[in-house]
């Protein structure tokens, strides 16, 4: 049995195209099912929908032999255990700094300075801010942070951007891009000794179906 851990949303979707060029076809809608462990075409495998940022986990630990996940969540991870051999150039987007509109960030992050940021991913925050020599104090947040600079809670945030409108409507601005983020694919490094010719299919057929890069 080979087990692929996904996350519902943006990422399941645009990885269904891939899975379609490796012959595996997901039989239920993750909207629609209440089911969290999906059956495919193929009898030897299945898909574990778990939350985004736990994917690396079950891969790491075996609950999954092979999963998708965005690169800001393996960062965050660490990636320890985990064999990354594609980035499959889906579920694009980028992790930026934004303040409210009326906020001077250039003043902010003067070097020797200090900056409250919320941030999910204090990692890639922390990392930042320390190639500028701008002191941070990290408020670690899991949803609605662009709540933090309009409650006081934050100077800033660090946080994921697709299109900026979310930023728009809260009166916040993109001030720094970080990063660019894509998804990855990630296997468990036992799995690949001991399933490696159906993993290894796997593997191919994604890699072979990976979306040319737009100019």
């Amino acid at each position: 049995m080979i087990t692929l851990a996904l996350s519902k949303g943006r990422i399941f979707d645009e990885t269904l195209p891939l899975l379609a060029a490796a012959g595996i076809e997901v039989l239920e809608d993750p909207e629609k099912s209440r089911k969290l462990i999906l059956p495919t075409n193929l009898p030897n495998v299945r898909v574990v929908l778990v939350r985004a940022t736990d994917v690396p986990t079950y891969v790491e630990y075996g609950g999954a032999d092979i999963g998708v996940t965005g690169k800001d969540t393996l960062i965050e991870h660490g990636g320890q255990g985990l064999y990354q051999p594609l980035d499959l150039k889906i579920a694009k987007c980028r992790v930026s700094v934004a303040v409210r509109n009326d906020f001077d960030y250039a003043q902010a992050v003067k070097k020797g300075s200090r900056l409250k940021v919320a941030t999910k991913y204090t990692s890639i925050a922390r990392d930042f801010f320390a190639t500028k020599g701008v002191h941070v104090d990290m408020v670690k947040l899991y949803g609605s942070m662009e709540l933090a600079p309009l409650t006081g809670l934050a100077d800033a945030i660090v946080d994921l951007v697709s299109t900026g409108n979310t930023l728009k409507a809260n009166l916040l601005v993109e001030v720094e891009r970080i990063m660019d983020i894509s998804s990855h694919l990630v296997v468990n490094q036992a799995a690949l000794k001991l399933k490696q010719a159906p993993l290894r299919r796997i593997i191919d057929a994604f890699a072979s179906a990976i979306p040319p890069e737009k100019n």
